[in-house]
């Protein structure tokens, strides 16, 4: 049996605490992130600018447009919608591979992600025989994206560096390097957007959603879909790149607009949710959803040199509740992205901001209340899990009220 090393509920809290935020950063040089869920720009787009790019992110696209001829939906507000535009939705898509005699995980014919929706019934996907790792991935929330692109590789780093010491070895968050397909070949950012962390940038995260979820084509993925494999030829009734990506430079600038999502300013201003977020704090729930982090100096280049950190962006204290590092806490999906074969079964930490904002939980959709969600944590998070067991009935109603404040 694997025994583990406690520390004590006050070594916790007085580890946690100094992990979040760089000491490097005076701290008299930062101010928190705006938050809201107005549909109010954050001052890096004026308002009518963001308002305008609203609307390229919500339009509706047609065949005319390049949709297709495999896609997920119509528009990026189909999967991005609550309680604003960039927000959640109950939006799952699916996928799938198998696994090889040795352990290796292949994707299934055509990509791992499985299309729900095709311009052609002949086109559409479905999983075919033999390919048993299949899983549901929810729709993220976009909200405050900005802020999280403009996180520093080594804020990342050494969050993920202070984690095996604030857990007695149990936790131990992995970065990965992935490609910023704007700054050219062999160009890599540790990722820290999608469940995989398959994304660093926003711009490359936005040219892959509109390929792979609305299948259209740009410059940075210019190259169509298959359907299981398959030619979409036959179906494909636009020129390639269907998109000369001025929609794709539109969807990441309005996603580095938005605000960070807001709490519920009354409940979390009831003794109640304090408390509860002691108790968080206490079982060591924010050694991965991180309580704080602050995003790089303004005029910070990053991504490869492509794009420099601006004022509304830098500098600033966000309160994500992840540190977006890779782990594995028994709820893996087995499916290999960016991460390599060694991240099959790990995933992104949930950020916990805008957490009010779903009915439904854990990357699969499939938890329908916050104690089954806590309750399937294992591996990495077994320790803190237990705890939680352990908890009294009113310390483990506070966490729950102070999780309903997020």
């Amino acid at each position: 049996m694997k025994r583990f090393r406690y520390v004590t509920v006050a070594a916790w809290i007085v580890a946690a605490a100094w992990a979040v935020v760089p000491r490097t950063v005076l701290t008299d040089t930062l101010t928190d992130a705006p938050t809201g869920f107005s549909g109010s720009t954050n001052g890096l787009l004026t308002q009518a600018a963001f308002d305008a790019a609203r609307e390229v992110f919500a339009e509706q696209e047609s065949i005319a447009d390049g949709l297709g001829p495999v896609y997920n939906a119509q528009s990026c507000g189909e999967c991005h919608q609550n309680p604003v535009t960039g927000g959640v939705s109950q939006i799952t898509e699916v996928r799938a591979g198998r696994l090889t005699a040795f352990g290796r995980f292949i994707d299934h014919p055509g990509g791992s992600l499985i299309h729900s929706r095709a311009i052609d019934a002949t086109a559409q996907e479905h999983i075919l025989p033999g390919h048993d790792v299949r899983t549901l991935r929810t729709s993220l929330n976009t909200l405050g994206d900005g802020f999280v692109e403009a996180i520093a590789n080594s804020t990342l780093l050494a969050i993920a560096q202070r984690q095996p010491t604030l857990s007695g070895g149990v936790i131990a968050g992995q970065a990965i390097g992935v490609p910023v397909n704007e700054a050219g070949a062999g160009v890599l950012r540790i990722g820290r957007f999608g469940w995989k962390d398959q994304h660093a940038s926003l711009l490359s995260f936005a040219a892959d959603a509109y390929l792979n979820e609305m299948g259209i084509t740009s410059p940075l993925q210019p190259v169509e879909n298959t359907t299981n494999g398959r030619s979409i030829a036959p179906y494909d009734r636009v020129a390639d790149p269907e998109d000369d990506g001025d929609d794709v430079e539109t969807f990441a600038q309005f996603m580095r607009s938005t605000m960070a999502p807001a709490r519920d300013a009354e409940l979390a201003g009831t003794m109640e949710a304090q408390r509860g977020e002691r108790v968080f704090s206490a079982i060591g729930c924010n050694i991965c959803h991180v309580t704080s982090i602050t995003t790089a100096p303004a005029g910070t280049l990053i991504n490869g040199g492509e794009l420099v950190v601006p004022a509304v962006l830098g500098n600033k204290t966000i309160h994500p509740f992840s540190d977006f590092l890779l782990h594995d806490i028994g709820t893996g999906d087995g499916i290999v992205q960016n991460g390599g074969q060694g991240t099959a079964n790990k995933m992104r930490t949930a950020p916990l901001w805008g957490l009010r904002t779903h009915d439904r939980f854990m990357h699969d959709a499939a938890s329908l209340t916050l104690i089954n969600a806590i309750l399937r944590h294992d591996g990495e998070a077994s320790v803190t899990r237990s705890r939680f067991r352990s908890l009294i009935g009113s310390d483990q109603d506070a966490l729950l009220t102070f999780l309903s404040s997020l």
